[in-house]
């Protein structure tokens, strides 16, 4: 089998993997759902006192948090996923055996993310937006264009966030415990992605410096892609800075795993 055949197994066998949590996916559905319309109620009530917040009106600021949580789940916007599992196999040891695979860490890891990603996308984030596209009015684009751009924009997101996620899980290689490095990525992914207001919410140049963050192209720059902020040479800008981001934290990554697998310890054991 090729590389690229062994990486496409990986993911495929990931996403069959998730697919067979199928109580899960309902409850994931569920709760992004009641939390979509929190957030709807808050924003509504939010942008009618001041409207225009941000540079968006309320119905793109209404689809702005339906974005969020169709992507919530694909991104992990909220932690959680293989990093776990990575840093539970450094404390045990287990890593040593991937690290004999004929496949190279990080690009399996990748694999299994993208696979992951794509059932989050359709088992857990296509519902909560069909719903909220039907309890409110939401600036969905007709341009078939904007959607394909998105898709991309939404990769990229993925990548990014893999990225990020990475780096916290090889953190286990020096940590006894990676709960408080899970803890900081999730809050820093939180409030710096836009998962609570959108980052052009943010004043002067507080505002300025988070919109150039790796997080921000976890969920702002997608969001702006689908809402048509970013249109032309605009778009193309957006799903640029996305890819030098995943590009510079995807390297960053393969040097913090050839720094690591030099001195692989068993922690515990």
């Amino acid at each position: 089998m090729t590389a690229s055949g062994l990486y496409a197994a990986v993911a495929a066998n990931s996403f069959r993997r998730y697919a067979t949590y199928r109580a899960a996916t309902a409850a994931g559905v569920f709760t992004n759902t009641v939390f979509g319309f929190v957030l709807a109620y808050t924003f509504e009530a939010l942008w009618t006192t001041r409207p225009h917040l941000g540079g968006y009106d309320q119905s793109q600021a209404l689809t702005f948090v339906w974005i969020g949580q169709a992507m919530i789940g694909a991104v992990a916007l909220l932690g959680g996923g293989f990093q776990v599992e990575l840093q539970e196999r450094v404390r045990t040891g287990d890593v040593a055996i991937d690290l004999f695979r004929p496949a190279d860490l990080q690009m399996w890891w990748l694999s299994s993310e993208l696979g992951r990603s794509a059932f989050q996308l359709v088992g857990r984030g296509v519902a909560p937006m069909v719903v909220g596209s039907l309890a409110f009015e939401l600036a969905l684009p007709a341009d078939p264009v904007t959607w394909v751009l998105f898709l991309v924009a939404l990769v990229l997101a993925v990548v990014v966030s893999f990225a990020l996620r990475f780096l916290v899980g090889l953190a286990a290689f020096w940590l006894l415990d990676g709960a408080g490095a899970d803890m900081v990525s999730t809050v820093l992914s939180l409030f710096f992605s836009g998962m609570l207001l959108p980052l052009t919410t943010f004043p002067g140049a507080f505002g300025e410096i988070v919109r150039w963050l790796p997080w921000a192209a976890m969920l702002q720059v997608p969001a702006d892609v689908l809402l048509e902020r970013h249109s032309g040479a605009g778009a193309w800008g957006a799903l640029a800075f996305e890819a030098c981001w995943a590009v510079a934290l995807l390297l960053l990554g393969r040097l913090a795993q050839s720094v690591a697998t030099r001195r692989v310890v068993v922690q515990g054991g």
